[in-house]
């Protein structure tokens, strides 16, 4: 495995980092897909032996459920100091007033809930999991400043939005004193690259490290192009990323990944996120594991290097498309 700092920070990081919304229970959250305790563990075991040290769920994943099973996986297969855990804060809990959102009141009684579920008394990285238009942005960044202050949190990080929020909400810590973003998680991969735009460039400005979500376009990449899976036919959020618009050019970036892991001979897979860990403003890609495979691919992209050749071929028949994954 390999380690890189996170963003400007000292924080060693995994150069893979093991998203976690794939443990859960199945009958909570609306994710059917998602896999019990029982089959988790082996993943999140495998995933430390790999060397795999950051760890990244939320407080919504299963209604919370995420982030038990992952905390007492890692309590049984680790130690505590030897890992980096990141949850999130934003999405509804429970129904009425305060149960969701970026609000001081929220932040504090959902970081408390996610560090009880999660069985520990801080948390390394705790990211707003969306952009709060109806709290301002000074009440959560004070909020955050004070849970980084109280020792709950070690650093903080922000998720999908546009960059004119971020670069407001950056300045606004800057003057005040308050802890600063340290990560972006945001929507990147080889059919998704409007991030590319002002986002990255604006990570790469500020020292931001970049831990995108979805590098494998929720496995479109790593099948031929018909093939659905359980999580395809099911996932209502994940079809609502891909328009019909752009369905030619995504297909033929399919066809051209496979192309060249056949060339490579490597499963498409570690081609996809071999083009996401080679962007210089990317720290390390966030991947999901529902199988052995998933993660021994997640290790081994490390080591596949695309040519420019091989770079302008998987990027030539890009779509510009709508803005997605900010809701």
């Amino acid at each position: 495995m390999e380690y890189i700092k996170l963003g400007n920070t000292g924080l060693d990081v995994s150069r893979v980092v093991l998203g976690c919304m794939t443990y859960g229970e199945p009958q909570r959250g609306g994710h059917p897909w998602t896999l019990d305790e029982e089959k988790s563990r082996p993943l999140i075991k495998q995933a430390i032996e790999a060397g795999i040290n950051f760890f990244d769920t939320a407080n919504v994943y299963s209604d919370g459920s995420s982030e038990g099973i992952v905390g007492r996986a890692l309590k049984d297969f680790t130690r505590r100091e030897e890992v980096v855990i990141a949850t999130k804060v934003h999405g509804r809990m429970r129904a009425g007033p305060n149960g969701s959102g970026l609000s001081r009141k929220a932040i504090m009684q959902e970081l408390d809930a996610s560090l009880l579920r999660l069985g520990t008394d801080y948390v390394d990285l705790y990211q707003i999991h969306r952009f709060d238009y109806a709290t301002p942005m000074e009440e959560t960044l004070e909020a955050l400043n004070d849970v980084v202050r109280a020792g709950k949190v070690r650093y903080v990080g922000a998720s999908s939005m546009y960059a004119w929020q971020f670069a407001k909400m950056l300045s606004i810590s800057k003057a005040n004193g308050w802890a600063r973003f340290v990560t972006m998680q945001n929507f990147v991969n080889l059919l998704y690259r409007e991030e590319e735009r002002e986002m990255l460039p604006l990570c790469a400005a500020e020292g931001i490290g970049v831990i995108p979500w979805s590098p494998l376009a929720r496995g479109r990449l790593t099948r031929p192009w018909d093939e659905q899976t359980a999580r395809s036919e099911s996932d209502e959020y994940g079809k609502s990323l891909y328009s019909d618009r752009t369905a030619d050019g995504d297909r033929r970036i399919v066809e051209t990944v496979a192309s060249i892991a056949r060339e490579k001979a490597v499963p498409p897979a570690q081609v996809a996120l071999a083009w996401v860990s080679a962007k210089s403003a990317i720290t390390a890609p966030i991947v999901g594991a529902s199988k052995p495979q998933h993660i021994a691919d997640a290790v081994a992209s490390l080591d596949v290097k695309l040519s420019p050749e091989d770079v302008l071929r998987l990027e030539e028949h890009y779509i510009p498309r709508a803005v997605a994954g900010f809701s």
